[in-house]
C-alpha cells in the first residue's frame, strides 16, 4: 500500500473537516468532490429534519433531500455567498418539499390495495364511477 497516498487522503479529510463552508464551496465549485461530500456530511441532517417536518414522513423527506442536493450540485456555481451555504441549501430543500406537496395535491395517489372484503371488481366499478363523474364535470382526470 502506498503510504504517501494514504497520508494524503487522511490529510485531505482532516483539512476538509477543519475548513469553513466558504472554503468548501469554493473548492466544490472547482470540482473538488470531497469538498462537496463534506458539505453534504455537515448539512444533510438539518435539511432532512426540515423536509421531514414539511412532508410529514421520512420516505418523502428522503426524496425531497435527494432532489435538493441534486439541485444544489447542479446550481452550485450560482451560489454567490451572500447567505450561508446552510441557508441556501435549506431554502432549496423547503422549495423542493413545497413543490412535491403541490404535485401530490394536484395528482393524488389512490391505493390499489384491496381492503377487507373488497375485490378487484369493486375497484373497477369505483374507478368507472369516478371517471364518469369527472367526464360529466368536464375534466379528464378522475376526482378523488
Amino acid at each position: 500500500m502506498d503510504t504517501r497516498r494514504l497520508q494524503g487522503e487522511i490529510d485531505a479529510k482532516l483539512v476538509a473537516r477543519a475548513a469553513t463552508d466558504e472554503v468548501l464551496v469554493a473548492a466544490a465549485k472547482l470540482g473538488d468532490h470531497p469538498a462537496f461530500a463534506e458539505l453534504w456530511t455537515r448539512h444533510s441532517n438539518t435539511a432532512f429534519k426540515m423536509a421531514c417536518r414539511i412532508m410529514g414522513n421520512g420516505d418523502d423527506a428522503e426524496d425531497v433531500i435527494q432532489d435538493a442536493w441534486m439541485k444544489a450540485y447542479v446550481h452550485l456555481n450560482t451560489f454567490d455567498g451572500r447567505a450561508k451555504f446552510a441557508t441556501w441549501l435549506t431554502r432549496i430543500a423547503i422549495n423542493s418539499a413545497l413543490m412535491t406537496l403541490r404535485r401530490k395535491r394536484a395528482h393524488p395517489e389512490t391505493s390499489m390495495e384491496i381492503e377487507d372484503g373488497g375485490t378487484w371488481r369493486h375497484w373497477k366499478s369505483r374507478i368507472r364511477r369516478r371517471m364518469l363523474k369527472s367526464t360529466m364535470q368536464g375534466t379528464n382526470e378522475p376526482s378523488a
